[in-house]
């Protein structure tokens, strides 16, 4: 499972262990296969709502809940959790991770950061890793998350305890981890990490992407800002404003939010990364479908993008 709820974006796909109660649920508690779920930035009619996509939506719907309602479908997906705080069930484990810890009171007024040497992630895993042969495990293992919350069963892979207590990072190449992930109902999810000497985040390094034009969405106060690559076999551009349905459009400074698509749809990413040259240096991960409905939805989002024609010219002279 991976979310993000701290900041503007949230992105919740979970596969289902065989004696799992942690499933999908929508916002009226059914179970589905998987979902998106995109919050929207504090600004006009947003703040706590949020966009919902899942296998019969057929594209966004706008949710009637708030991201931090106790009947939306984060709750309902984090119901076993919530409950486990309250009464411990054997065999339930689970563990937390942020590259910003959680605020301890009220009156602390920022967020605490973990060391850079940690992966730029965030999110959560249970008794789903248990499925795929551990694989979306070892992918954790190479973004090196912070873990700040857990709770590891003596029944649960000694590996996902190392990772929990923040005692285990990777020591040998490859600096990159790709698997194959499957939902319930066979849908496939490419799951990428990247330990922080891997030193590239981009999204189009990913084998995949390399020779697809490419839109990327993300932080817009960036220090250090990567600007588009205009190529010669593939362009990409950085999403500058984004406007969702019927919505007011809304730009990259209030939104966190880190994707990719191509244009065609074909490909999208959800990634954990900013276009920032100093993310080269930390683990991040991403997790991507060739899902078109997918991908249609999230490129009808972009309403403005850095132009391309102007680099591409001068490296077609220099030529």
């Amino acid at each position: 499972m991976l979310t993000v709820v701290a900041l503007l974006f949230c992105v919740v796909v979970l596969f289902q262990g065989c004696e799992s109660d942690v499933k999908c649920r929508n916002d009226s508690g059914a179970e589905v296969d998987w979902y998106i779920l995109y919050k929207l930035p504090n600004v006009k009619d947003g703040g706590l709502s949020y966009l919902y996509m899942d296998e019969s939506t057929g594209g966004w719907r706008r949710s009637t809940e708030k991201i931090n309602s106790r009947s939306g479908a984060l709750a309902n997906t984090l119901k076993p959790l919530l409950d486990f705080y309250n009464r411990k069930t054997e065999g339930f484990g689970y563990m937390l991770y942020n590259d910003q810890l959680p605020k301890q009171s009220r009156n602390q007024r920022r967020h605490t950061n973990a060391p850079s040497s940690f992966g730029h992630s965030k999110g959560g895993c249970s008794n789903v890793l248990l499925s795929q042969d551990n694989k979306a495990l070892q992918c954790k293992q190479k973004l090196l998350a912070y873990s700040y919350d857990s709770d590891i069963p003596k029944t649960f892979p000694n590996e996902l305890r190392c990772v929990a207590q923040r005692s285990c990072y990777p020591k040998k190449k490859p600096w990159f981890r790709e698997k194959m992930l499957t939902s319930l109902n066979g849908q496939q999810f490419h799951s990428f990490a990247k330990y922080k000497r891997f030193g590239d985040g981009e999204c189009s390094q990913f084998q995949m992407l390399k020779f697809h034009d490419l839109y990327v969405k993300s932080w817009g106060k960036m220090r250090g800002p990567q600007i588009y690559n205009c190529g010669i076999t593939h362009h990409v551009y950085n999403v500058k404003t984004v406007r969702p349905l019927n919505m007011q459009p809304f730009s990259d400074t209030v939104d966190h939010s880190k994707w990719c698509v191509t244009p065609d749809g074909n490909w999208t990413c959800i990634a954990d990364m900013n276009r920032e040259k100093s993310q080269m240096y930390r683990g991040g991960g991403a997790i991507c479908t060739n899902d078109v409905t997918v991908g249609e939805a999230f490129y009808a989002l972009i309403k403005k993008h850095e132009p391309c024609e102007h680099e591409f010219t001068v490296q077609h002279r220099e030529l």
